[in-house]
């Protein structure tokens, strides 16, 4: 009499590590959705879908929203003071909007609000929160075309799927 071991009906196909899988329930899925928001349309629309995953999926989602430091700021300090005001304002309005969403919905939602260059802040925040999913809009500049957009950068950065909405 041998003993036999009960096998996996994918592992024939897969092989044995399927049998070294282990799931549990109601942990299998995402649980941190970031998107990139600029207030331009793309960006609006990948917050969109993003709010509609981290919604189906029951999981938080991060707004990132990043303000890239201006030239003209280190050479007239009252041009600084009006990006900052702008920056603060715009960063107010997306808490707000984001507050209401999640009261309405009940989705966790969190806005990081960063100061910089665009790429590098979105990729340390997905890295730092351990994102799942990094949802950005598709650049609508020509020059993106030939030097890269930022969504073609965190792709080829390959540390989380990146999802461009156009």
């Amino acid at each position: 009499m041998g003993t036999s071991v009960a096998r996996h009906p994918d592992e024939e196909h897969y092989g044995p590590a399927v049998r070294a899988m282990k799931f549990e329930r109601g942990t299998d899925g995402p649980r941190v959705v970031m998107v990139g928001v600029d207030g331009t349309e793309t960006s609006l629309r990948a917050a969109a879908s993003a709010f509609g995953v981290a919604r189906r999926q029951g999981c938080g989602l991060t707004m990132v929203f990043v303000a890239a430091p201006g030239l003209l700021a280190s050479l007239a300090p009252q041009v600084g003071y009006a990006q900052q005001e702008a920056f603060e304002e715009v960063a107010a309005e997306l808490r707000a909007e984001a507050h209401r969403a999640a009261e309405e919905y009940g989705v966790p939602i969190t806005l990081v609000t960063r100061r910089g260059d665009a790429f590098s802040e979105l990729a340390a925040v997905a890295d730092s929160i351990k994102a799942d999913f990094v949802f950005v809009g598709a650049s609508a500049q020509a020059g993106h075309r030939f030097v890269g957009s930022i969504a073609t950068r965190l792709v080829r950065l390959a540390h989380w799927p990146v999802v461009v909405v156009p």
